[in-house]
């Protein structure tokens, strides 16, 4: 009779939500740099097309839903060139993370943006898709799940 190892559940990512969380709270301010810059451009714009100097862009109106997708596409240009182009935004540096695919290789564009969108409407769900990966077997996030990305965690050098 020959003993057989117990088969052992596939490595979790390192990546714990609680490092997930911080990396998201230091790229907040690089993006909010971005969101300036297209706030003042907008408010150009906007003085240029006419309108009063003294009046704000109204909200629900053409021009501030232009404002709104401006400044996602920024944030998701910031995002998925960061992480094509190395695995990382400045975020995640300094708490060695780094996104790749299920296969271990780096993500293509269509995946990273998936996982910038869904990583999105995770955020306006009140982060329900971040907190999903406390009870995930995987400890994947909803992003993760929906582009076929994992993010992990880097050893130390």
């Amino acid at each position: 009779m020959t003993a057989t190892a117990p088969t052992a559940a596939p490595p979790r990512p390192a990546a714990l939500l609680h490092w997930r969380l911080f990396s998201l709270f230091y790229d907040f301010w690089p993006v909010l740099a971005l969101w300036m810059l297209i706030g003042l451009l907008m408010v150009l714009a906007f003085t240029l097309a006419g309108h009063d100097t003294h009046e704000n862009i109204r909200p629900l109106t053409g021009w501030w839903w232009l404002e709104w997708a401006l400044c996602w596409l920024a944030a998701g240009g910031y995002a998925t060139l960061s992480w094509r182009r190395g695995g990382q935004t400045l975020g995640m540096r300094p708490w060695r993370l780094r996104v790749i695919g299920a296969d271990g290789a780096a993500p293509g564009w269509r995946a990273l943006w998936i996982r910038y969108a869904v990583g999105t409407l995770s955020l306006l769900a009140g982060g329900l898709g971040f907190w999903w990966a406390l009870f995930d077997r995987e400890r994947l996030t909803w992003h993760d799940r929906a582009s076929g990305t994992r993010m992990v965690r880097l050893p130390k050098r």
